[in-house]
């Protein structure tokens, strides 16, 4: 009778019968076709997982501004002092993007091409250096510019909270790319969605009653990521071990070169996204930093909460984008990446029309309601979703430029639509404050997409996850 082994030993005798070895190459064989077909299908599973849990995150960072508006009162001073909350949350948001998105992505993108190389250990140390830089640089410049922040966002304590939050999303931003490169998606979803779980509960607290003030309405974006940074550990180690126990799976065959292009090609490519970064949230966020009245700057930022929610579900999208393009280009597949790109584009312009034609029929209705009196003209909230439309279309361009080698020319697409804004805002076109913002928030982003679809036309530059 044959001696059975383990698949891919060798027999123990070496006389043994040859029937019993080609059994086990049959197995092995079997094994990884089954591995490899589950794979895709776990993967989808995953991402239907993020979508859910950043589509309820992007709710619910809408819900978290409108109970703080109703929490906070509609008198002036409530208005006020929402106002600062969402310059704070702005200024926040924009340094977590321009400081940390770039290492999430890079860490993201080498993870996924070592995998697709079949390397078992990606470089973590370049990534990690990088990340410990922008957060100090972060502190020293919060501190740097402490007046003109508290001019702007009202108090000492929301400072202190500010730098706070700061720090505590530096290892919550290298969590989310440690996890988005091995495809562990649905758990990405699960902390975003427990850290807006998290910050909602504080702004609900002063609602009822339990707590008052602005400043423990805004504990809630200092204690969002400090919760998500108490399971971050556990969730990790736990998916560790279930890709430890499930069966490998069938990896391209390795390309020339590492899958890190070492620290000074990381830092390259860091600085071009942190560049990308400030261009994007310079997109979003100038019409509420360059008004000079609070109460101008509370209602321009709910009005772009338009276009805030759905790009925050679109971050599922993009979470899921950057490493699987990264892997089509390191094991030569260009052709899938068009594929998905088609799809993706017709998706969000179908998308983007949905919510123009609903804010046209409910936004005079809805958005009083939401935001204790504010009512942004539906004419305006239009504009926005149009616009939100083509910031979407750039994002999604903007994640094949960099699988594909292109960050710095990404990069300066996305500073030139930046710089375009500040220069509409500072010349204010438009009488009205807030239309001014609306339309020019549009126009930046229409012009930003076809920049990034003259990008996307080029040939891939990338040898490297790190070439930029």
């Amino acid at each position: 009778m044959t001696e059975r082994h383990q698949p891919g030993a060798l027999p123990a005798d070496p006389n043994a019968d040859p029937a019993g070895a080609l059994d086990d190459v049959v197995l092995e064989e079997e094994l990884a076709a089954d591995a490899a077909a589950t794979a895709p299908s776990a993967r989808r599973g995953g991402a239907r997982l993020l979508t859910l849990g950043i589509a309820s995150t992007g709710l619910l960072t809408f819900l978290f501004f409108s109970i703080a508006s109703h929490a906070l009162g509609d008198s002036e001073a409530g208005r006020e002092q929402y106002g600062e909350i969402s310059r704070m949350w702005a200024i926040l948001f924009t340094a977590m993007c321009v400081f940390y998105r770039p290492v999430e992505q890079l860490l993201s993108r080498t993870i996924a091409v070592a995998r697709a190389r079949g390397e078992a250990h990606p470089p973590l140390r370049e990534p990690l250096l990088i990340q410990a830089g922008f957060a100090a640089l972060l502190v020293v410049a919060a501190f740097a510019a402490k007046g003109p922040l508290e001019d702007q966002i009202g108090s000492d304590s929301l400072f202190y909270l500010l730098v706070g939050a700061g720090l505590a999303y530096a290892a919550s931003y290298f969590a989310r790319g440690f996890v988005a490169g091995h495809e562990w998606f649905a758990l990405y979803g699960g902390l975003v969605l427990f850290e807006s779980v998290a910050r909602i509960l504080f702004p609900i607290a002063a609602l009822v009653g339990i707590t008052t003030g602005q400043v423990a309405v805004a504990c809630g974006i200092l204690a969002a990521p400090l919760a998500s940074l108490l399971v971050v550990p556990w969730a990790i180690r736990a998916a560790t071990r279930s890709m430890a126990a499930a069966p490998a799976t069938v990896r391209a065959p390795a390309t020339s070169g590492p899958a890190s292009g070492g620290l000074r090609a990381g830092g390259s490519f860091a600085v071009a996204v942190a560049l990308i970064q400030l261009g994007e949230q310079t997109v979003v966020n100038a019409g509420v930093l360059l008004t000079d009245d609070a109460l101008a700057a509370g209602l321009i930022f709910s009005a772009l909460l338009v276009t805030r929610a759905p790009l925050q579900l679109f971050q599922a999208v993009q979470t899921t984008l950057l490493p699987h393009f990264a892997g089509l280009v390191a094991t030569g597949s260009p052709q899938e990446i068009a594929q998905v790109m088609r799809k993706a584009v017709g998706l969000i312009v179908a998308f983007a029309a949905l919510v123009a034609v609903g804010l046209l029929l409910l936004g005079g209705f809805v958005m009083p309601l939401l935001f204790d009196g504010q009512e942004p003209p539906v004419g305006g909230l239009a504009i926005v979703a149009a616009g939100m439309g083509a910031h979407l279309v750039a994002g999604t361009l903007n994640q094949a430029a960099l699988a594909r080698g292109h960050a710095w020319a990404a990069a300066a697409c996305w500073m030139g639509a930046g710089a375009f804004l500040v220069a509409w805002m500072l010349a204010a076109p438009i009488d009205d404050a807030l239309l001014c913002a609306e339309v020019g928030y549009a126009t930046s982003a229409a012009l930003l997409a076809l920049l990034l679809s003259g990008i996307y036309r080029r040939p891939s530059d990338a040898a490297t996850p790190a070439s930029a």
